[in-house]
Order: structure tokens, then C-alpha cells, then sequence
């Protein structure tokens, strides 16, 4: 009968990062401007984005609004404010505001554009080390996540998924990074209960399953 240590004994074991991983989460995330935001590091420009992006889902998931008749509305506005604001300075001979020509400089959107194109490969590869079948503890979580995930996009609309993952970004890694240790240690022990599942699974079933003589190829 096998005898499986339970997980006040897997506290003398070293404790791994979530996903394996070996760098801090800033790191991770880019180390720049893009990591500042999603840690919420420059609260200004994280808020910002939150309140800007919580708004914009109003307008067109609540409100239903249509975007073409929102950007035709805003610079309308836009266009009345600036208008209304030099006419009252020629009025008063005050000097002319001076309006900003650019919102973001070029080296944010180049750092952003990096950033994404990191990730990006980052994740593929790790999907394709998942595909392999390399952990396969890791290989059914992954598909019993991602069932998950398209049971519940059935309930949602594609505005709605952009901004609950919009939401995920702007606190999951927040939070992760003031609770790491907290977090590390959970996650490590469902991890361990999940590869302790699997090889239950695997030496009762999986080992059963009648297999045809493996044919060895001739040399010449």
C-alpha cells in the first residue's frame, strides 16, 4: 500500500516560485514603464489607465455606445473647447495656451512594443513545452483551464473578455507581488497535490492499459 507524506512534510522542501519561474515579478513583467503600471508603482498613470478603460467599457457595453458616433461626439468636444478657449484669449489679449503635440513620446511606445513581443514568444514557448507532454501534470491542467476558459466565454461578449483581462492585468500581478510568499506557498501545494493525483492516476489506470508489443526495427 503506498504511503504518501502529507504536506506538513513537503515544508522541509525548498519552496519554487509560481510557474517555475527564477526572476522577480518586475522582472518578468519588463522592468519598465509597462511594470510600473501593472504594479501599480506609478499610481498616477495606472489609475489613469484604470479609470480611462472603465470608462470606455461603460460607454460601450452599458451605454452601447457606437464607437464611431463616441470619436465623433469627443472630438467635436474637443474641437468647441479649443476653439471657445483661443477665441476668449484674442478677447482678453492673454497669451495662447499651448497645446501638447504629442501624448506619448516614441521610446514608450517602442519599450511597450518590446515588452509585448517578449512576452509573447515567452508564452509561446512555454505553451509548446506544455503541448509536449513534458509534465503531464502540467499538460492536464493546462486543458482543464483552458476547457474552463471556453465555457465561460460563452457568458461573456469579446468587450466584456477584453476587460476582465484588462482588470486581471491591472491587480493579479498588484497582488501577487504583495502576497508572493503567501501565494508561493498555496500554489506549491496544490501543485504537489496535483503530481500526487496524477501518479495515483497514472500507477492505477494508465499502467493497465493493455499495450501491443513494441516492434524492434531491423538493422541491415
Amino acid at each position: 500500500m503506498p504511503i504518501y507524506s502529507s504536506d506538513s512534510d513537503n515544508e522541509t522542501t525548498p519552496r519554487t516560485k509560481l510557474f517555475g519561474r527564477q526572476r522577480p515579478i518586475r522582472s518578468v513583467l519588463g522592468g519598465g514603464q509597462v511594470a510600473d503600471v501593472l504594479l501599480w508603482q506609478n499610481k498616477k498613470v495606472s489609475a489613469t489607465l484604470s479609470v480611462g478603460m472603465t470608462v470606455l467599457w461603460l460607454l460601450f457595453e452599458v451605454a452601447e455606445y457606437n464607437l464611431v458616433t463616441l470619436f465623433s461626439h469627443i472630438s467635436i468636444a474637443a474641437m468647441l473647447i479649443v476653439f471657445i478657449w483661443f477665441t476668449t484669449a484674442d478677447f482678453f489679449n492673454w497669451n495662447h495656451p499651448e497645446l501638447p503635440t504629442s501624448i506619448l513620446d516614441k521610446s514608450t511606445f517602442q519599450e511597450l512594443a518590446f515588452t509585448l513581443h517578449g512576452r509573447s514568444n515567452e508564452v509561446l514557448s512555454k505553451f509548446m513545452d506544455i503541448a509536449r507532454g513534458r509534465e503531464p501534470a502540467l499538460f492536464f491542467m493546462t486543458i482543464f483551464f483552458l476547457y474552463i476558459l471556453s465555457v465561460i466565454g460563452n457568458y461573456f461578449t469579446f468587450l466584456n473578455f477584453l476587460y476582465l483581462c484588462f482588470v486581471c492585468l491591472q491587480t493579479l500581478p498588484f497582488l501577487y507581488n504583495k502576497y508572493e510568499e503567501e501565494v508561493d506557498k498555496y500554489a506549491g501545494k496544490l501543485i504537489r497535490r496535483a503530481k500526487k493525483m496524477f501518479k495515483s492516476f497514472d500507477s492505477n489506470v494508465l499502467n493497465k492499459i493493455p499495450r501491443g508489443p513494441v516492434k524492434q526495427k531491423k538493422t541491415r
